[in-house]
């Protein structure tokens, strides 16, 4: 089967289009002809060296693999399984312990890391939610517990996680205040934010007070935190890349002021996640938003591009494609 590859850390220009054998599924396993992928932020680090205590530990050795989460349909079932069938669409994720190489024709995955797909929804729009989307639903819902009339700030509300978090606070009933470049700051706004400042010319001295935070940017966080009202609460879904050990100390010192400490989660989704961000696109509550779309032999382009930023929603890998379509 063809799949995306990488011989060796580095750019991204160490990733190329290679072949590995089809994958077969075990009992109790799914066999996924997957669709499209997207392209994620953990994806940089690994291909880049920045994990290789996690990278090492879940690969295979070389080559080593890329992506997460994806779209596609069932090809066969290591045995019988309720609620699935061959032909049925699905969505969801690879497990943290296979690590990457849902970038591929075709994955394994065990029947708890995939729900059905919302019916009408094209596979490759919808492999831009299934990460992002389950993201989303534990940081506001399990981790701030976000209700209905509370103001919510998204850091980086254009970007795969903030452009869903936007939706999500808006159908959970918060007042949404977004944080974007100036360009998208009417995107956001019909994403469902009330309001929308850009980041470049409003910073935190500037806003407030919010009852949640939702952090997708990893800096400043001593700042935003700062911006709790009593009983607020703050959840970041990444670390500041270019000064990770000063990040992540933060967070786990932040520890000292107790429930407005800075909340961070590292995701490793199940069935019952899957199946919730189904009945929330199929109610319209969120949808996808993609970039661009890449073919597997130019998922180097799509990994230089999510490095640049500015990307709007996501960038999506679709495996049979054969040309990049920019939806921005």
């Amino acid at each position: 089967m063809r799949a995306a590859l990488y011989d060796g850390y580095g750019s991204p220009e160490v990733l190329y289009e290679g072949t590995l054998p089809r994958p077969a599924a075990g009992p109790g396993e799914v066999l996924v002809r997957v669709h499209a992928a997207s392209v994620n932020g953990g994806e940089l680090m690994g291909r880049a060296g920045k994990v290789r205590l996690v990278t090492g530990l879940a690969g295979r050795g070389w080559p080593k693999r890329t992506g997460v989460d994806f779209a596609g349909e069932v090809a066969a079932l290591g045995s019988p399984m309720p609620g699935l069938s061959t032909g049925d669409r699905v969505w969801g994720a690879m497990a943290r312990s296979q690590g990457f190489g849902s970038a591929a024709e075709f994955v394994v995955v065990r029947p708890r890391q995939l729900a059905l797909a919302p019916a009408g929804l094209d596979l490759v729009e919808a492999a831009a939610l299934p990460g992002v989307g389950t993201t989303v639903i534990t940081a506001l819902r399990d981790k701030a517990g976000l209700t209905a009339g509370e103001r919510l700030l998204v850091r980086g509300a254009s970007g795969g996680v903030g452009s869903v978090a936007v939706q999500l606070g808006h159908a959970y009933g918060a007042h949404v205040t977004a944080l974007a470049g100036a360009r998208n700051l009417d995107f956001v706004r019909d994403l469902g934010a009330d309001e929308a400042f850009d980041y470049a010319t409003t910073g935190a001295a500037g806003l407030g007070p919010f009852d949640v935070v939702l952090d997708t940017v990893g800096t400043e966080l001593g700042a935003y935190r700062r911006l709790l009202a009593p009983g607020g609460r703050m959840v970041s879904v990444t670390f500041d890349a270019r000064r990770m050990a000063a990040s992540i100390s933060y967070i786990l010192g932040s520890a000292v002021f107790g429930p407005r400490r800075v909340r961070y989660f590292s995701g490793n989704p199940g069935h019952q996640l899957f199946a919730e961000l189904t009945r929330l696109t199929e109610s319209g509550a969120v949808r996808p938003v993609v970039d661009t779309v890449y073919p597997l032999a130019d998922v180097a382009g799509a990994h230089r591009a999510l490095e640049a930023g500015g990307v709007r929603g996501k960038l999506v890998v679709d495996v049979r494609a054969s040309q990049t379509v920019d939806l921005s």
